[in-house]
C-alpha cells in the first residue's frame, strides 16, 4: 500500500464520522439522554457501527466516569468507527461545533440586546432556567435517589452546599457521598452486558489518565504563583468539567461557582445564556462558549470562548479515552459501583441547592414568573414539550410581562 493509499484509508472513516456527528449536532435537541437516544437510533439501528450490548457498556461507562455523558459515548463511537484518535476527535468536533456556534453569535449581540421588550425575551430565558433545572433534579432524583440512604445523602449534599457554598462545598458534597455510598450503596452488582475492545492501547489510556491527573493539579499551582488570568480561565472550566457527576445540567452550579462569584460574569448574563443553551441542539456543555465570550476580564471574545470551551470538555475526554482500555476489569468492583451510586446521589443535593440559588431567587421574581415557570416545568415533564418550543413559549411570556 502507497502512502497516498494509506492515508486515503485512515481519512475516509474519519471523514464518515465527521459527516455523521455533524448531521447529530444540528439536529440533537433535548439534552444528554435525548442525545443518548438519538445516538442509538442513528449509529446503532441505522449505520450498525456497534452493536446494542455493546452501546449499553459504553452508555455505561461513560456515565460512571464524570464529565458529558453523551459527548463521551460520542468521542468513543468516534474513536471506535475511525479507528483511533482521530476519528473521536471528528466526532466531539463536528457534534459541538454547532451549538458552540450558535452560543457564541448569542454572546456577541447579548451587550447590544437592550430594552422592555429585549429585557423580557432575557427574563424569558432566565425562567426557563429554571423550569429545566427543576425537571434535571425530578429526573434524576426518580433514578439516582431511588431508597432513603440515597435521598440522605442528597439532603446531606444539599447542606454542605448550603453551609460551605463555592466549589469547596461541591467538591466536598461530592466526596462525601461517595465515601457515604461505600457504607450504605452496596447493593446488588450491575450485570455488565457484554465486552467492547477498542483501538486504544493501555500505553495510550495510561498516558490519557496522568495528564488529566497533570491538568488538574497543575493549573491551580500556576494560577497562585503566576496570577496569569488566561490560565485561570482554563483552570476554572477544566475544573467544572472534571467534576461534573450525572449530566449536564451539574455544570450549572459548578460554573456558577467558577465565573459569578469572581466577578467574571454577571449573574444575569450567567442565567440568561444558559437559557439559551436549552434552545440549541447538541452538548449543553458549549455553554462555557457563551461565558467564555461575556466574560469581563480578557481573554475574552473569541480567545474566551475557545479556551473555555476546549478547557470544560478536556477533562471528559481524556478520561473516557484513558479508561476504554480498563473499563472491563474496574465496572466489575462493587466498590467503584457503591461510590458511584453514592457521589451521584451528592450530585443530585447539589443540584437542588443550585434551583434555588442562584437560579430561582434570580428569575421568580413575582407570582407571573412563578406562574411561567411552572408552566415550563409541566410542558417538559407532562407534556414531553421539545425544550426549544418552551424556550420559545418562556421568551414570549417574559416579553408580554415586560411590555404590557
Amino acid at each position: 500500500m502507497t502512502a497516498h493509499d494509506n492515508s486515503a484509508h485512515i481519512a475516509q472513516p474519519v471523514l464518515e464520522v465527521f459527516r455523521v456527528f455533524l448531521k447529530l449536532g444540528l439536529t440533537s435537541f433535548g439534552g444528554p439522554i435525548a442525545h443518548l437516544g438519538y445516538f442509538r437510533d442513528e449509529l446503532v439501528v441505522r449505520r450498525k457501527w456497534i452493536d446494542e450490548e455493546g452501546y449499553a457498556d459504553l452508555v455505561a461507562l461513560c456515565q460512571f466516569l464524570p464529565g458529558p455523558a453523551s459527548s463521551q459515548v460520542g468521542f468513543s463511537l468516534g474513536v471506535l468507527r475511525g479507528n483511533g484518535l482521530l476519528g473521536g476527535l471528528a466526532a466531539w468536533l463536528a457534534f459541538t461545533m454547532p451549538s458552540a456556534a450558535i452560543l457564541f453569535a448569542f454572546a456577541l449581540g447579548a451587550a447590544a440586546f437592550t430594552g422592555a421588550a429585549a429585557e423580557g425575551v432575557l427574563h424569558g430565558l432566565k425562567l426557563i432556567a429554571v423550569a429545566v433545572v427543576a425537571q434535571a433534579i425530578w429526573g434524576m432524583a426518580k433514578n439516582l435517589t431511588p431508597d432513603r440512604e440515597r435521598a440522605g445523602i442528597a439532603l446531606a449534599g444539599i447542606a454542605i452546599v448550603v453551609f460551605i457554598g463555592g466549589s469547596f462545598g461541591q467538591i466536598g458534597a461530592i466526596a462525601l457521598g461517595a465515601i457515604a455510598g461505600l457504607w450504605l450503596c452496596r447493593g446488588e452488582l450491575s450485570k455488565p452486558t457484554g465486552y467492547l475492545r477498542f483501538p486504544v492501547s493501555r500505553h495510550g489510556g495510561a498516558i490519557a489518565l496522568i495528564l488529566f491527573v497533570a491538568l488538574f493539579v497543575i493549573p491551580p499551582l500556576l494560577v497562585i504563583t503566576t496570577g496569569h488570568q488566561a490560565v485561570a480561565v482554563f483552570n476554572a472550566f477544566y475544573r467544572s468539567g472534571a467534576l461534573v457527576f450525572g449530566g449536564g445540567h451539574v455544570v450549572l452550579p459548578l460554573l456558577q461557582a467558577q465565573v459569578v462569584a469572581p466577578g467574571w460574569v454577571t449573574n444575569e448574563f450567567f442565567l440568561t445564556g444558559y437559557g439559551l443553551a436549552q434552545a440549541v441542539p447538541g452538548p449543553l456543555f458549549t455553554f462555557a462558549t457563551y461565558l467564555g465570550t461575556v466574560m469581563g476580564p480578557a481573554p475574552n471574545g473569541v480567545a474566551g470562548a475557545f479556551i473555555a470551551l476546549l478547557a470544560i470538555f478536556l477533562p471528559g475526554v481524556l478520561l473516557v479515552y484513558g479508561m476504554l482500555p480498563y473499563w472491563d476489569a474496574l465496572r466489575l468492583r462493587p466498590t467503584a459501583q457503591a461510590a458511584m451510586r453514592g457521589a451521584n446521589a451528592a450530585v443530585v443535593g447539589i443540584l437542588g441547592a443550585a434551583l434555588y440559588d442562584p437560579v430561582w431567587t434570580s428569575a421568580v421574581l413575582s407570582p407571573w414568573d412563578f406562574a411561567l415557570a411552572l408552566a415550563g416545568f409541566l410542558l417538559l415533564t407532562v407534556w414531553k414539550t421539545q425544550p426549544w418550543i418552551v424556550v420559545v413559549l418562556l421568551a414570549a411570556g417574559g416579553t408580554l410581562l415586560h411590555v404590557i
